[in-house]
């Protein structure tokens, strides 16, 4: 369902809101013509008792006796009644003219409220996607704008910050989370102006039209074995945010970097789970700044590859939300019947190790690839169709975890398409949830764009109901003026 353009106010601003103007009924105009004619409108049978009048007293048996009523008079009345009812149909579309009220004040209160939105959150509802394009055959952004309207997601992240991107999304009114590649990490770090440059080219000049709302710094830094960018992430990040509050934007922008599952030693079972020892130099004032900044822990978790890395010993159906017996964490006692809930709450066990129980945990990734070699357990289509539309549901039901109860779960979805340029085994090419012809790849109810072989529309389009509806008063107006003639010549 499309929604409005950002900051475009939603009623004039030279008028005030009234939501809905005073309206009158086509039947006051009657009201001449009746008092005129003196006709009642309903038979004198069913009309109430008059009080005699003296300059008209005759006698008792005059006064008792009922009014004689003609056989025209009746028919006139009647068709009078039926025209009431015909025209008390059709509400008249006159409206009292809006008060005029100052523009300016319009106009502020409407940038003051989307302001305040983006304070409020960077993520409405539970579910988003990832938008990546290591691809040469993608649909033009403006094509996934209109496909994300059209399978109604609302968050979408992706991995840098391309112009093309950014100017597509502008008015679209989608949440929007761009990134900044690993390769910009040290330079970052090691001097604030490359910081600042980055947001002046990428940032300031989309915010907020285009609904940037959160920025990543690297993604999967920590554990990839990279030391000196390990290093460097802290410093990059720092220095973001500092240029982000100079330029008054850290109240709007959220800023986080996503983790893989190997910042963690152990994840079984979900309450064993801590960080690693030789992470944890760069993950405290990491985790102290975040701490402060009140973003969220990002996780990627994929139950597919915990499958896919020991299918003998996990129950695919534990991984796929299917029905299981589940598992129970020995130390606290509490039933999983899902890998998904056991992985976000194993991320809350590590934080609460590490000294933040406050700390939210949100899923940056995760997916189930439809197809894959012959040595990726579990990879086709049939599985990625039942834990994706299973993720869906058990996202939509805005609950939290075992032991997080209090804590909604959110998660991005990886991917928005199959991208057919990314190295490595079959399965990094299959994650999509669309084709890059923008047709439905992993069905999971989701609507997607038409393909251009598309057979031509037996109904009438879009365009034709919109100039029915611009055009409607003129049907309604039709619509009661025709019963009112005939009855007018019938009364003649």
């Amino acid at each position: 369902m499309p929604l409005s353009p950002r900051n475009v106010p939603h009623t004039p601003s030279s008028f005030s809101s009234n939501p809905r103007p005073p309206r009158f009924h086509h039947a006051f105009l009657l009201l001449p013509f009746l008092l005129s004619r003196r006709l009642p409108l309903l038979p004198p049978q069913l009309l109430p008792p008059a009080s005699p009048s003296p300059r008209r007293h005759r006698d008792t048996a005059a006064l008792m006796a009922p009014r004689r009523w003609k056989s025209g008079d009746g028919r006139r009345r009647l068709l009078l009644l039926l025209l009431c009812c015909c025209l008390l149909a059709f509400p008249c579309h006159a409206q009292l003219t809006p008060t005029p009220t100052t523009p300016t004040t319009s106009t502020n209160a409407t940038l003051s409220h989307r302001s305040s939105s983006h304070t409020s959150t960077s993520f409405d509802g539970t579910y988003g996607i990832n938008y990546g394009r290591i691809a040469d055959n993608l649909p033009a952004p403006a094509d996934v704008v209109r496909l994300l309207k059209l399978a109604k997601i609302r968050n979408v992240k992706i991995y840098d910050a391309d112009h093309n991107v950014l100017d597509a999304f502008r008015g679209s009114n989608l949440n929007l989370v761009i990134a900044i590649p690993n390769e910009f990490l040290k330079d970052m770090a090691a001097n604030p102006s490359k910081a600042m440059d980055w947001l002046n080219e990428n940032v300031q000049p989309y915010h907020p039209s285009a609904g940037i709302v959160g920025i990543t710094v690297g993604n999967e830094v920590l554990g990839g074995g990279d030391a000196g960018l390990a290093e460097a992430l802290v410093g990059a990040v720092s220095n973001v945010h500092d240029a982000l509050r100079m330029l008054r934007l850290d109240r709007d922008i959220e800023l986080s970097t996503p983790h893989s599952e190997a910042v963690f030693a152990n994840s079984y079972p979900p309450s064993a789970c801590v960080f690693k020892d030789d992470l944890m130099v760069y993950l405290r004032p990491l985790l102290d700044f975040f701490s402060k900044t009140g973003a969220p822990f990002y996780v990627n978790a994929y139950p597919f590859l915990a499958y896919m890395s020991d299918p003998s010993h996990i129950d695919i159906n534990y991984a796929l939300f299917k029905p299981n017996s589940g598992i129970v964490d020995p130390k606290t006692n509490l039933h999983y019947d899902n890998m998904f809930e056991a992985q976000l709450d194993a991320a809350y066990f590590a934080l609460e190790a590490a000294g933040y129980p406050g700390m939210e945990v949100r899923v940056a990734e995760t997916g189930w690839a439809s197809a894959g070699d012959a040595t990726e357990a579990g990879a086709n289509m049939a599985n990625a169709v039942t834990y994706n539309k299973n993720l869906r549901k058990r996202l939509f039901l805005r609950k939290g975890t075992p032991y997080r109860p209090d804590r909604v779960a959110k998660a991005y979805i990886f991917a928005l398409f199959n991208e057919d340029l990314k190295p490595g085994p079959t399965t990094e090419r299959h994650y999509g949830l669309f084709k890059p012809d923008g047709s439905v790849s992993i069905n999971i109810g989701l609507k997607g764009l038409l393909p251009s072989s598309a057979p031509p529309r037996l109904l009438p389009s879009s365009s034709f109901f919109k100039r029915v509806r611009a055009w409607g008063w003129i049907v309604q107006y039709s619509a009661a003026l025709l019963p009112c003639t005939l009855i007018f010549l019938a009364l003649n």
